[in-house]
């Protein structure tokens, strides 16, 4: 059965208020909670990003957020799409997402990556290491973050980050552990730790991208020896679902003036249309061997936007 989730990346809605803000976005949350949704993610960063909006619009701390949300629903489960790595000791982010795992019953989720943004890393003291330093880094947490789910004393040695006797009790509420998904589409290394140490990978791309992404992750995981079908391989993209064609292309029209996205990366980042073709749309990328699809709204998008989402990807449950 496919995995369906909501990403909510922007905080910004002009009708409320900062002290209000935090009630929009747990209706968000139930929204997805009530609609069938597999997972709901926001994003690790402190600063608002380019493709999204002004630097300047708000911008709330990922897991902190994750963990009110926890108390504001019931079965979705709830991740960072995806943690940067830098920002965080990986001893400590096992703590806290063991910690959001306790406190929602076993719903967290790992998501965790090699960061990218070094602009807003700087900005907040940071360092910011060279690509190869990010990537072991990385492969520390992943072993590190493992170890800790899995038992209550670890000793692990990484290249760069270490534990010694570190302990985590209570372990998580999920037998295993919080599912561990890393973000990004590098080939040699991001699908390689993939098919090494993950249970999700999440990307980005057009149908052409997606599979060859996933021809990629396959081979790693041939010479892994894992099985492809033990990884629940994602994508991450935009959603408009409107009640007629004419009212989603006005609202694909606004969504790209707003992004400045052209024509030609239209495939790349949007599914738009009624509820038939976005359920067409969407069961393309799952018969390109995906096994979930992620995504977000424009800017602004209601409570009833998920829900009406939620509704047609539901139908895709069944195929």
């Amino acid at each position: 059965m496919p995995h369906f989730g909501l990403q909510l990346p922007s905080f910004t809605f002009t009708d409320v208020p900062d002290d209000r803000l935090f009630e929009r976005i747990s209706e968000i949350a139930a929204a997805a909670d009530e609609a069938r949704f597999d997972s709901f993610w926001v994003m690790d960063h402190y600063h608002q990003i380019a493709n999204i909006g002004p630097v300047s619009d708000p911008m709330l701390e990922a897991y902190t957020l994750l963990g009110a949300v926890a108390a504001r629903t019931s079965r979705v489960q709830l991740g960072a799409m995806v943690t940067g790595v830098t920002y965080r000791n990986p001893a400590f982010l096992a703590k806290v997402v063991t910690t959001l795992d306790v406190i929602s019953s076993g719903r967290a989720i790992l998501g965790i990556g090699a960061a990218w943004n070094d602009e807003e890393s700087l900005a907040y003291g940071y360092p910011w290491p060279s690509t190869a330093e990010r990537f072991e880094r990385l492969e520390d947490a992943l072993r590190i973050c493992r170890s800790m789910f899995t038992q209550s004393r670890s000793t692990v040695a990484g290249s760069i980050h270490h534990v010694e006797g570190a302990m985590n009790v209570p372990q998580p509420i999920r037998a295993g552990g919080p599912p561990i998904l890393v973000g990004g589409g590098g080939e040699r290394k991001t699908l390689r730790l993939t098919a090494t140490y993950a249970d999700m990978w999440n990307g980005f791309g057009d149908l052409a991208m997606i599979r060859h992404k996933l021809d990629v992750l396959a081979a790693h995981c041939e010479t892994e020896g894992r099985d492809r079908s033990d990884i629940v391989a994602t994508r991450l993209g935009t959603l408009i679902v409107a009640d007629t064609m004419e009212q989603a292309d006005r609202r694909r029209q606004d969504w790209q003036q707003a992004r400045g996205v052209g024509d030609d990366m239209l495939s790349m980042r949007l599914i738009w249309g009624d509820r038939d073709t976005v359920a067409e749309r969407a069961q393309a990328f799952l018969d390109a061997g995906l096994q979930g699809l992620i995504f977000n709204m424009p800017a602004g998008s209601s409570s009833e936007d998920v829900v009406r989402a939620g509704e047609v990807l539901d139908t895709l449950r069944s195929n």
